[in-house]
């Protein structure tokens, strides 16, 4: 499984924003965003005019680094996604947000996508009753996500939720937290999707 393996941190401050790939860490004053701002490299410091083609490009890069997914992979999800009816910016998110990792952050099991990703490998997890360790396993309407029996007394399990306690899973995922297990009802929707993306710059990309 391909996977990004650098400092985190410094994708953020490429951005120019949080992408809360850090976990807990991303809500302290220890965030690189707090701590460093500046994009990173000697020329961080630079201002210039970002170009159309920069703008499309930038916003892709967004996108797949909140994701954790990278380019041939997100090109496949973007080539799906123009083969389904509707717009192709929403159907490319709406794939995104049904992958397990993403998932299994949304309802709070793991601090971040990555931490999501790790517990899915190590296979604490169940879809429709049998393991599944692909992180990048989409879901679709129907099936039932849920955590392992064996793996409910894990430490780092058992913050996650109870940090996340407060936050409440999309409208399209019906989850009950006493015996932390979901199920898929609908198709994400674009209004579920809290990220501040504009998909129809990663659709103009594409379409040069």
């Amino acid at each position: 499984m391909a996977r990004y393996t650098e400092a985190v941190c410094r994708l953020c401050r490429r951005e120019g924003q949080k992408l809360f790939l850090k976990g807990d860490k991303c809500y302290t004053d220890k965030c690189a965003m707090v701590t460093r701002a500046k994009v990173p490299g000697q020329h961080g410091d630079g201002r210039s005019k970002t170009s159309e083609y920069g703008l499309q490009l930038r916003e892709k890069q967004k996108t797949k680094r909140y994701y954790g997914v990278l380019e041939k992979q997100f090109r496949s999800y973007y080539e799906m996604a123009e083969r389904r009816p509707g717009q192709t910016g929403q159907n490319l998110l709406s794939i995104l947000e049904t992958r397990l990792d993403n998932v299994v952050y949304r309802l709070g099991f793991a601090m971040s996508r990555a931490e999501a990703r790790q517990l899915i490998t190590h296979g604490h997890f169940t879809v429709n009753g049998r393991k599944v360790n692909i992180p990048s396993y989409l879901v679709k309407p129907g099936m039932v996500i849920a955590l392992k029996e064996s793996s409910r007394d894990l430490e780092k399990i058992k913050a996650s939720v109870e940090a996340n306690a407060f936050r409440q899973p999309p409208k399209w995922l019906e989850y009950d937290a006493q015996n932390l297990v979901a199920k898929v009802t609908a198709v994400p929707e674009r209004d579920d999707i809290d990220l501040p993306i504009e998909e129809h710059l990663i659709v103009e990309l594409y379409s040069k």
